[in-house]
């Protein structure tokens, strides 16, 4: 019988809560120890998870022989010395979206982690949503023909955290923090064919007092077998967040919304407080979600990856997967600032998407 394999969490907020709902639900993991470099953030994550080691560095976790796995759930700019920190210590790593800033970072991150024998897996949750998940298995059936169009959409009010709203630290805007989701989404419902070239257009509508970013985009994935991803994304959605894909097909479409089937209509002039809804307000008529984790599939995603680290599988999302994301944003970025149609692939030295899009003068 394989032994449990233990965890290590970087991170406190948000994401890391995620993280660690779903792991209770893998029979085969132990979150082991959280580390937040917060004054009383770590203390409070472990009492609140039942967490019995927490730490202010990082790098004490990393110090524990005990922990195999550490899964990351930081700021952008902080994944890139994360990972190499981590990769130096033996230890798998989870990396959630977007893997890095750049290019460069991201095939620092891969080889380091190859020359330390570690996996390198990358935190695609939209790929074991279990609505999603079916919504694969017609299309490998053939139930809906050969695809021609799939789309993905994510859009709510804006993020929770200030990082994100921070080019220097985020990277970009709406694309580089939702964007990433839908690229990954459509390489893997579509058996990950080859990438011919993006299209975006992007811009600050709404929020150009709290960003430099692009707060709301559209992206045109076109890929080397002739299909095309469509991929909306915004912050300047009202409501809630809002999570739905297509597929059009030669012989049928079918539509996927994560949150109407599974959600509660609410009104409410208080509003709530409710894991995915700090996406936005949860004032007037949101979509409550219940069984958050399940529906979007990190339990099922943590189990995965705790599964090849026990059994040295390769990860249906890996760090290679991560850069070609990466790539895909870089790219729409350039896109957006020339209006033409890029093709992939694409090679660029710029540290982070939003240089792209608005390079600084002079």
């Amino acid at each position: 019988m394989n032994h449990r394999i233990k965890v290590g969490l970087i991170g406190s907020q948000f994401i890391s809560h995620i993280h660690a709902l779903s792991l209770k639900r893998c029979a085969q993991a132990e979150v082991f120890a959280v580390a937040s470099p917060t004054p009383g953030n770590a203390r409070k994550f472990a009492t609140q998870h039942g967490i019995p080691h927490h730490f202010t560095d990082y790098r004490q976790l990393l110090g524990m022989p005990e922990v195999e796995l550490v899964v990351l759930g930081v700021p952008n700019d902080a994944h890139f010395p994360v990972t190499l920190d981590a990769a130096a210590a033996g230890k798998h790593v989870v990396v959630e979206k977007p893997l890095c800033l750049n290019l460069g970072e991201a095939d620092r991150m891969i080889e380091a982690c190859h020359q330390a024998r570690v996996k390198l897996m990358y935190g695609e949750e939209l790929c074991f949503a279990p609505k999603y998940v079916r919504l694969k298995q017609l299309l490998d059936c053939g139930a809906l023909g050969e695809p021609t169009l799939v789309k993905q959409s994510e859009k709510h009010d804006g993020p929770h955290a200030p990082h994100f709203w921070d080019v220097q630290r985020s990277g970009g805007g709406v694309t580089m923090d939702m964007g990433c989701h839908a690229v990954e989404f459509f390489r893997w419902i579509l058996g990950r064919p080859a990438i011919k070239s993006v299209y975006a257009q992007m811009g600050t509508y709404v929020h150009q007092d709290r960003t430099e970013g692009d707060d709301n985009a559209l992206l045109l994935v076109e890929f080397a077998n002739g299909v095309i991803g469509l991929a909306e994304e915004s912050w300047t959605k009202l409501g809630g967040m809002d999570d739905r894909a297509e597929i059009h097909g030669s012989k049928g479409v079918a539509y996927a919304d994560l949150h109407h089937g599974n959600a509660i209509e609410t009104y409410t002039t208080q509003g709530y407080d409710y894991a995915v809804e700090k996406a936005g307000s949860t004032k007037g008529w949101t979509f409550t979600v219940y069984e958050e984790e399940w529906n979007y599939g990190f339990p099922q995603e943590m189990a995965h990856f705790v599964e090849c680290v026990q059994n040295d599988q390769q990860p249906l999302v890996s760090g290679d997967d991560g850069r070609v994301v990466l790539e895909v944003i870089f790219a729409a970025y350039e896109s957006a600032r020339t209006g033409r149609k890029v093709p992939l692939p694409f090679k660029t030295e710029a540290k982070k998407p939003h240089d792209l899009w608005k390079p600084k003068q002079g």
